[in-house]
């Protein structure tokens, strides 16, 4: 760990910008690369307090809640900062949620102002106008900043005490099942989570990141903006992904390491740019690492992204109730096991079985992890807040996992995605790992459907390159091969895209839903 790395006390957002504002006023904080801007430290600084002016002129105060819907942008990321800069609770919306979630996420969430580009205007202006309160919207470009209402103009802004303890961010679950849960992270979830990170990967001011996921994603918010905060580093923050310009933008703007899904990793592995072999290697040499989250990292995946690239790939594990980070493989060229998240950083984890009790190493059960990061509550809902957090401060993850003796934790699905099929316990992802290692496959989603011979079936959901040419049969031996007969796919169904929540995690329920709409179950 470089031992000069800014170690946040107890405070805020707020005081870590001031901090950084005064101490490295020159240095880079942020890149745009399709407007060519930046921003120094001090240079942001002025910008989040301009912002903080107009929300005061706007009557807009500490605790209150801003919300935005719109891709990334020096406008986006402004936003989000300002607010938790001002004390204000920041909601981002997410462009793909359907009209019904995001006209809950508004009516629930409390806001009273959302910030939208034009893209998305409709959108928030039918879902609004279905509340029974009034909700202010500002229409903004994602570059040139927000729209003022006609007269509003800024002042200096309230010299608010901002606390660790207060609210910093509201984010809602995708909700692949019942309505999504607002979770409520603190300034110091916030910044426990970025400092996670920035341990974990021996972050320190000469790292520069590149955030390529939407800011209404927690790796966004608290990987590649907080971790780069937090450390005093830089980021580049282009509009959204695009496989044909992602090594550009690493190798123009020496970038250090990134933090992607592995949804990213399989169409960077199946893209071919002007670069390629030993050129692109060498041309990537500057890169430290890359970084692996929000959904299992599949190893055949893993280990063909490092012999194709030559960078190595971390794989890591988080959640937006723990601000992102709770698990990392260390950096090489210390032990990196394929197929698991890593170890413990900045956290405490146990693996418990179903009476509360801790598994020994190899025995399977349910992680918990408990730690700075850990949110503070399940927003306006006491009854799955208490299910989730015990009293001692252990947060429910619901993800099955066992530990190996080196303090890996593997996992090994969702408590609620198990397939069980006459009374075995298949773990969807042992057949997403499998079919990922086919050459031809780019995405994988394994589901359990009713079945009256065996309580459930497996079936397996896929994603092929463009012009291949692979058969469903073809498919169903290869599982066979690697996995037997009782775990291979009974089925295989070939979609466009799966869909995915904001973390890019394959939703296995709305599979089944779509399946069923297709009536192929």
């Amino acid at each position: 760990m470089n031992s000069t790395l800014y170690t946040p006390p107890a405070q805020s957002i707020r005081a870590v910008v001031e901090h950084f504002a005064a101490s490295q006023p020159e240095q880079i904080f942020v890149q745009f690369p399709e407007t060519g801007e930046q921003l120094t430290y001090a240079q942001l600084l002025a910008e989040v307090r301009l912002y903080a002016g107009y929300f005061a002129a706007l009557d807009v105060r500490k605790g209150d809640t801003v919300s935005f819907m719109m891709g990334n942008g020096k406008t986006t990321l402004l936003l989000f900062l300002s607010s938790l800069y001002a004390g204000c609770v920041s909601s981002p919306l997410n462009p793909a949620a359907g009209p019904d979630q995001i006209e809950y996420v508004l009516d629930h969430s409390d806001t009273g102002i959302v910030f939208t580009s034009a893209a998305f205007s409709e959108q928030v202006t039918v879902a609004s106008g279905a509340l029974k309160r009034p909700v202010s919207i500002i229409l903004c470009d994602a570059d040139k900043g927000p729209t003022w209402p006609d007269g509003t103009v800024p002042g200096e802004p309230p010299e608010t005490d901002v606390s660790q303890d207060d609210d910093g961010l509201l984010m809602y679950t995708s909700g692949t099942t019942g309505r999504p849960k607002g979770v409520i992270l603190t300034h110091q979830n916030l910044l426990a989570g970025g400092m996670n990170t920035a341990v974990a990967h021996e972050l320190s001011a000469a790292d520069r990141a590149l955030c390529v996921l939407p800011l209404c994603h927690i790796n966004a918010q608290c990987v590649t903006v907080m971790a780069p905060l937090a450390s005093g580093g830089s980021l580049v923050m282009p509009h959204s992904f695009s496989v044909s310009a992602f090594w550009s933008w690493v190798i123009h703007h020496r970038v250090s390491w990134f933090s992607v899904v592995p949804t990213i990793i399989s169409y960077l592995m199946h893209h071919e740019g002007p670069l390629s072999g030993d050129a692109l290697k060498q041309a990537l040499k500057a890169v430290r690492f890359g970084r692996s989250a929000s959904a299992a990292l599949p190893p055949a995946l893993h280990a063909g992204f490092e012999e194709k690239f030559g960078i190595p790939l971390v794989e890591t594990m988080g959640l937006t109730e723990t601000s992102a980070q709770i698990l990392s493989n260390p950096m090489p060229p210390k032990s990196n096991k394929y197929g698991s998240p890593g170890i413990a950083f900045g956290t405490e984890i146990k693996v418990v079985n179903e009476q509360g009790r801790e598994q020994p190493a190899g025995e399977e059960g349910e992680l918990m992890v408990r730690g700075d990061c850990v949110m503070r509550c399940y927003y306006k809902n006491p009854e799955a807040s208490s299910e989730a957090l015990e009293a001692d401060g252990w947060l429910h993850t619901g993800d099955l996992a066992r530990q190996d003796d080196d303090g890996f934790i593997f996992i090994t699905g969702r408590l609620k995605e198990l397939i069980i099929k006459g009374g075995e316990n298949i773990a969807p992802r042992e057949i997403d790992d499998v079919l990922y290692s086919h050459p031809k496959v780019i995405e994988a989603g394994a589901v359990g459907v009713d079945d009256e011979h065996y309580g459930q079936e497996v079936v397996a959901c896929v994603v092929t390159r463009e012009s291949s040419c692979v058969s469903a049969d073809e498919l169903i031996e290869f599982c066979r091969d690697k996995l037997g007969k009782i775990k291979t796919p009974k089925h295989i169904f070939f979609f466009d895209d799966l869909p995915k929540g904001p973390s890019g995690k394959v939703q296995r329920l709305k599979l089944v839903d779509q399946l069923k709409a297709r009536q192929s179950i």
